[in-house]
C-alpha cells in the first residue's frame, strides 16, 4: 500500500556532534504520533560530518 511507505522530507549534512543522537531520540519520541521519524548517520565520505534526515512515515503527499 502506498500509505505504508516512508517519504524523505529533508536531509542535511552537519558537523559531527557528540550529543546529536539525543536530539534525534527526543524528536522521535515526541513526534512519533505525528507520523514523523528522524535519522542520524555518519557521512561515509567524511567521518567529521553527519547526515540528519526527516521522514514522513505515512508516505502520503497530504
Amino acid at each position: 500500500m502506498a500509505g505504508d511507505q516512508i517519504k524523505l522530507l529533508s536531509s542535511i549534512k552537519m558537523e559531527k556532534c557528540r550529543d546529536a543522537y539525543k536530539i534525534v531520540d527526543s524528536l522521535n519520541r515526541t513526534l512519533k504520533q505525528r507520523d514523523l521519524m528522524f535519522g542520524l548517520a555518519l557521512d561515509e565520505d567524511d567521518k567529521e560530518q553527519m547526515i540528519f534526515t526527516i521522514y514522513d512515515t505515512k508516505g502520503s503527499d497530504s
